[in-house]
């Protein structure tokens, strides 16, 4: 009988990077003689006590998570950062190192990728097949996950109520990713556009990324999932696909292990970082949860479509969008017409956080901007191939030292 922890007794987080050369930055398609190297075979995971690494989608990327439901956000940071230390000891005898943001600067999927082909590629062959992964949607784009458990039915109406509510606006910290093939693509989280878009053969996998109103695991299957799953079946011949994680969507149930998985966070430049976001969100849905803002019966009226707007208008201007709607802001206890960075340091002043060390990270998060806005910062007008490899070596270094990227 599995362990059913309550809203916030444990936290699951993920988070995904590159394996790049170290001098020109290239992908390196090597995450399998990476595990081999410390496993002695290619298998899909490796155990570390608190921290475990997986195989991604495709070769270049590697992922650490905790092993297990943690604790507490509490020093979290300095166990992965402990992880990537001894990851980039192994890969210097590659000449690689690990790459953080969540999309490569000027990669080319199409002539790059390299699918995951040892244990369980089953599953990416087939996703190969019917959407062709070969895309910067699909092979280059790299997230943190955060995973939080509820206990039952009434606790998960809470949850996803409030998670559906915050989605719109995390971009706006976690946007990492305003540069693909050399060039600004216009938008400040390129990574959720193109995610947004890369199943559109099946339009119900993603929906419009913030999921519907559904509030048990009754409604959740029958409004999501089942449309899901009989919209793969005429091209999942072996039915291997008809699985919760099939879901796309920016947040998505795991009722196999109670929990709702965030997924719209693209990673930052080092785990403090990663780590703060994680920590503000969590504080933030403990909040709108409690009812001193407003009330989840106030928060389950909004559909996806209202909060999609907002949604689509971050990921393009980030924390800089001007919220207009009133009622929105009302839900977090603001009654006066804001930007979304304003909003989030309304947010920031209205909870408690304890942990000094994220403590610092997310005051950088809310008066430097997003990491996307830093790197454009950075590059300034100069963005010739040059600068663009000159600014990400730094992330590189910051993900080295687990510091964020200011650009002073």
């Amino acid at each position: 009988m599995k362990n059913i922890l309550r809203m916030f007794q444990g936290y699951g987080v993920e988070l995904e990077y590159m394996i790049v050369d170290k001098d020109t930055l290239i992908v390196c398609p090597i995450a399998d003689e990476l595990i081999k190297k410390v496993s002695g075979e290619y298998v899909s995971d490796v155990e570390f006590g608190d921290i475990a690494w997986s195989n991604e989608l495709v070769l270049h990327v590697i992922e650490l998570k905790t092993n297990g439901p943690a604790k507490t956000l509490s020093n979290l940071d300095l166990k992965f950062f402990e992880n990537v230390i001894n990851i980039n000891n192994i890969l210097d005898e590659f000449n690689c190192m690990l790459l953080p943001t969540g999309a490569h600067p000027f990669m080319d999927p199409f002539k790059e990728s390299k699918l995951w082909n040892h244990e369980y590629n089953q599953v990416y062959e087939a996703y190969n097949r019917i959407f062709d992964c070969r895309g910067h949607g699909w092979s280059n784009l790299q997230s943190t996950h955060i995973n939080l458990p509820f206990g039952n039915d009434e606790e998960f109406e809470k949850l996803h109520a409030a998670i559906r509510i915050l989605l719109p606006i995390i971009p706006a910290l976690s946007a990492s990713t305003p540069i693909i093939e050399y060039n600004p693509t216009g938008y400040i989280d390129t990574r959720l556009e193109v995610y947004r878009n890369n199943q559109k053969k099946i339009p119900s996998i993603a929906g419009k990324v913030i999921p519907e109103r559904a509030f048990t695991k009754k409604e959740y299957e029958e409004l999501i999932l089942r449309n899901i799953y009989e919209d793969i079946k005429p091209y999942d011949d072996d039915n291997i696909l008809q699985n919760e994680w099939l879901n796309s969507r920016g947040a998505i149930a795991r009722f196999d292990r109670n929990t709702i998985e965030i997924r719209i966070i693209d990673i930052q430049e080092c785990p403090s970082a990663d780590l703060a976001i994680t920590l503000l969100i969590s504080e933030t849905l403990k909040k709108l949860i409690s009812g001193s803002w407003s009330l989840t019966d106030e928060q389950k009226i909004w559909d996806e479509d209202k909060l999609s707007n907002i949604f689509l208008k971050v990921i393009k201007e980030g924390e800089h969008v001007i919220i207009e709607d009133e009622n929105y802001l009302k839900l977090f206890g603001c009654n006066n017409k804001c930007s979304v960075n304003e909003l989030w340091k309304h947010i920031f002043n209205n909870i408690t956080i304890t942990d000094s060390n994220l403590l610092k990270s997310i005051k950088i998060l809310l008066d430097k901007g997003s990491l996307s806005s830093r790197i454009l910062s950075a590059l300034g007008n100069d963005l010739s191939k040059e600068n663009i490899l000159k600014v990400y070596k730094n992330l590189a270094a910051c993900l080295g030292t687990n510091k964020m990227f200011v650009n002073e």
